[in-house]
């Protein structure tokens, strides 16, 4: 088959769209409030924006250059940076599939309560028709019992959208989907907000969500949790921000481009907050109870508390709860096209299919085992643990491990320091460095060392000790395993035009890339090693 030419971005506007588009998704929406109001309410986003500028940008800018200059998929990228580093990127394929087929449900879900939405179908247990009537979760985790259409027929029509946008390439279909989904979610998003300020009690909702405890700033657990959200909110640790930077055009400002990305996030994130919380205050007012009572986060937010809130609303109900779940429907899809798309590429570099075979190849195989795992009574169980450990033990963790590779072991932040500042606005220096090779490690490490101490001190959720094996460390440790087994298989096809991209993101002092091998397999010499330093 033929060498298949590398797509690009039609715009700089295209590309940050994306990269916006998959970092807003649902944990915006569900997390965020609910992580500042535990950490100090407005105190909070102190901790959260220091984190952001010593952790967040300077990832996300490392991840920005390390896909343009090197204009490859994660694992194809991270080779020609350092020959071993190949197998964390195959590590994040394998991370962005377990999301990927989990993160599908919860849109469906969305879907399907845009519909109930209209005649309030939940009536006046909201927590019984999700549990019970919709989803049918069994009692206890385990093997697959039984099919649930209500949720299958919406999660396979899900599959359908995103396959198709993905077929249509990067910039034919995932540019032009999220040049239109994304300013849709703002309005869409920004009339709810609108609407949830005029309930009564929206005042001591968010007053109970900027209310400032000053004291919490004190604790080392704000700031774990200020670091860790803003790991997980940028869509950092995936391999997303290399596959879609990639794709950019030679002249790029790439350090702009992060800066745009992570405040326009973060502006989101806090218009999130304002809504959720004066939805909030306005339940609280209406049973009679504190805030502190009924705040919450994640799926119970989402799919009961909010339509309790929704059929107490003394008018517009249905139309304020088509807006929130078409809001969730808006946010997933764009933040799950990019997950697939990081798989996507990497089998295309790696078996020379085209898009449309690497499409229904890859996207084929996901979405049948999302559509048979998690439309049945044990589906919430699985995607409760597979969303712990592959976030606490899969993304933060590959995350590190990069880190540390890039900037203790290759030794290569001044090398990408150089490229991005050939190409950007905004020059890098010693706190980029600084922040990459001291900083994040340390903060991230507390992060995992905080999260596995609670870990083996007791049971996730109370779930018995074999299912959290299986389903929980044992699709955490499957990932590694599969990312370091890849890795071993040596490429039978070098890739002509990636050996060309690579020419062309050359750095403006000839610091080139290391060179892929001749077309017999991809190997690197002394010599190329030496080179690329």
């Amino acid at each position: 088959m033929g060498q298949q030419p590398r797509e690009q971005w039609g715009t700089r506007a295209g590309f940050l769209m994306a990269a916006i588009g998959s970092a807003v998704g649902l944990g915006n929406i569900w997390r965020f409030p609910y992580v500042a109001y535990e950490n100090g309410g407005g105190a909070f986003l102190l901790p959260y924006l220091i984190a952001m500028l010593s952790a967040g940008i300077p990832l996300l800018i490392l991840e920005y250059s390390i896909g343009h200059r090197y204009r490859s998929s994660a694992p194809l990228s991270y080779r020609r940076i350092y020959r071993p580093a190949e197998a964390i990127g195959w590590w994040q394929v394998a991370i962005c599939f377990v999301v990927a087929v989990y993160y599908a449900v919860i849109i469906a879900w969305a879907v399907r309560f845009v519909g109930f939405s209209a005649t309030e179908a939940w009536g006046n247990d909201t927590e019984s028709f999700f549990m019970n009537d919709f989803i049918q979760v069994s009692d206890t985790p385990g093997a697959v019992s039984g099919f649930v259409s209500g949720v299958a027929w919406p999660l396979i029509g899900v599959w359908v959208v995103a396959l198709v946008i993905l077929v249509l390439g990067v910039r034919r279909g995932i540019e032009i989907t999220n040049k239109i989904v994304l300013p849709l979610l703002l309005v869409l998003f920004g009339l709810l907000v609108i609407q949830a300020l005029t309930l009564p009690g929206a005042a001591d909702g968010l007053n109970a969500f900027f209310t400032p405890d000053w004291e919490a700033m004190l604790t080392g657990k704000v700031w774990i949790a200020a670091y860790g959200h803003v790991f997980f909110s940028l869509s950092v640790g995936f391999g997303i921000m290399v596959t879609y930077s990639s794709y950019l055009r030679r002249k790029a400002d790439l350090t702009g481009s992060a800066m745009v990305t992570s405040f326009s996030n973060s502006s989101f994130e806090l218009l999130a907050g304002i809504g959720v919380f004066a939805c909030l205050g306005f339940m609280a007012a209406n049973a009679g109870v504190g805030v502190n009572e009924v705040a919450t986060s994640g799926i119970g937010l989402a799919f009961v508390a909010f339509p309790e809130i929704i059929s107490s609303l003394p008018f517009g109900g249905p139309v304020f709860g088509m807006l929130f779940f078409g809001c969730l429907v808006i946010a997933g899809i764009t933040s799950l096209i990019s997950i697939v798309q990081v798989i996507i590429a990497a089998v295309q570099e790696r078996t020379n299919l085209g898009r449309v075979q690497s499409v229904l190849l890859v996207g084929g195989a996901t979405a049948l085992a999302s559509i048979l795992l998690f439309p049945t009574p044990e589906g919430l169980h699985f995607l409760d643990v597979f969303d712990h450990f592959i976030n606490q033990y899969g993304i933060a963790l590959a995350g590190l491990v990069l880190v540390i590779f890039i900037s203790w072991i290759a030794r290569r932040l001044r090398v990408l320091e150089k490229h991005v500042n050939s190409v950007s606005s905004v020059s890098l220096g010693l706190w980029w460095r600084a922040a990459l090779g001291v900083v994040t490690p340390i903060l991230l490490g507390l992060v995992m060392w905080d999260s596995l101490r609670a870990e083996l001190m007791s049971n996730y959720e109370d779930y018995p000790t074999g299912f959290l094996l299986a389903a929980g460390w044992g699709v955490a440790i499957g990932a590694i395993v599969f990312g370091i087994v890849v890795s071993c298989f040596p490429w039978k096809r070098a890739d002509a035009i990636a050996r060309a991209d690579a020419r062309q993101a050359t750095d403006q002092d000839g610091d080139e890339p290391a060179p892929l091998a001749e077309p017999t397999e991809i190997t690197e010499t002394d010599a190329a090693r030496k080179e690329d330093r």
